[in-house]
């Protein structure tokens, strides 16, 4: 077993590290984490995203860049073995429900054959140690009992739910199967800078607002959800990641994380309006289906076991995440 301290830059000082979707939301800050804790970080990468986190604060220059797909096991084992890979991260994914209901084939090669293909190199590869698998609160599925903890069952109906409980269950299978050393985090809906989907709430409400358009709500308002800020999501996916490294027992576990404040959409766009000081209304649109009403998570279990706590509020959060946008669109405040 390592002795360490969580937490410190000794930890991942000329570590090798795979992160994959690393030109996403996560996984464009978590790659930038990694650098600044002095790893050695290989990236799959895509698709070119020339305005991500990962592009703009230059830690493309500081990391190696391997472009394909996650479905290829055979270009992953051969990552894995030419860079002699210590530890994974699988962020990539097609995250985005609506994509998923229009599109629920490629969500699911995605997702799904993407997460067997990794596991299985993985699997091949002697030098990995520690994997950790990003999943979602949507692998739950719709449940009466909130919130949901880790024992909740995993039973998505909707096709990007389904997705994600498919690959929470792979990772669970190879571990108790092959012994492999993954853990899972299950998140709620990320925001921060970088997210150039613009039909998610937290970006289109901040470019509405920074371009004096009202925000638009394509549902009815009152779905309810947790929200949390990528840099607290990176911070919580390294914590896991030294944990697992130094207790096996937690292979095959699965973490929520959350600031276990559940909010609906009108909610959310009404805070951000009151944080840019804006007297903007939304348009509430009422056009969503195949969606769950309800959902939010209890992050009790990891803060038990991973002594794990949050940096940012919601609203700090909001602010980063604010200034970031106004940055990147050159509006003045």
């Amino acid at each position: 077993m390592e002795m360490m301290e969580y937490g410190g830059t000794d930890y991942w000082r000329d570590r090798q590290v795979f992160v994959t979707g690393a030109t996403g939301l996560l996984g464009s800050w978590l790659t930038k984490r990694l650098v600044e804790l002095q790893a050695d970080v290989v990236c799959l990468v895509r698709d070119w995203m020339p305005r991500s986190e990962l592009v703009l604060s230059g830690c493309l220059q500081r990391v190696r860049i391997v472009r394909g797909d996650v479905r290829d096991e055979k270009l992953l084992e051969q990552v894995l073995g030419e860079y002699e890979v210590d530890t994974v991260f699988n962020l990539a994914a097609q995250t985005t429900v609506p994509i998923a209901n229009r599109n629920p084939l490629s969500t699911f090669e995605t997702n799904i054959g993407g997460t067997w293909a990794l596991l299985e190199a993985c699997r091949r590869s002697p030098t990995v140690k520690h994997i950790v698998l990003a999943s979602s609160d949507k692998a739950y599925g719709e449940h009466e009992t909130l919130p949901y903890t880790e024992d909740t069952p995993l039973r998505g109906s909707y096709p990007y739910d389904v997705s994600k409980s498919c690959a929470d269950l792979l990772a669970r299978s190879y571990s108790r199967t092959f012994g492999l050393p993954v853990a899972v985090t299950r998140c709620g809906n990320f925001f921060g800078g970088g997210d150039l989907n613009w039909n998610r709430i937290v970006p289109g409400t901040i470019r509405s607002v920074l371009r004096g358009r009202r925000p638009v709500v394509r549902s009815d308002g009152n779905y309810v959800r947790d929200y949390f800020y990528v840099e607290d999501a990176v911070a919580a996916s390294i914590l896991l990641a030294e944990h697992l490294s130094g207790d096996e027992t937690l292979r095959g576990e699965a973490f929520n994380f959350s600031y276990e404040r559940p909010m609906t959409v009108l909610e959310m766009v009404d805070l951000v309006l009151r944080l840019m000081h804006s007297d903007l209304r939304p348009v509430v649109q009422d056009k969503i289906t195949g969606e769950i009403r309800k959902q939010y998570l209890s992050a009790a279990k990891a803060r038990k076991i991973l002594g794990w706590t949050p940096s940012f509020t919601l609203e700090e959060g909001l602010r980063r995440t604010a200034e970031w946008y106004r940055s990147l669109l050159g509006e003045k405040k």
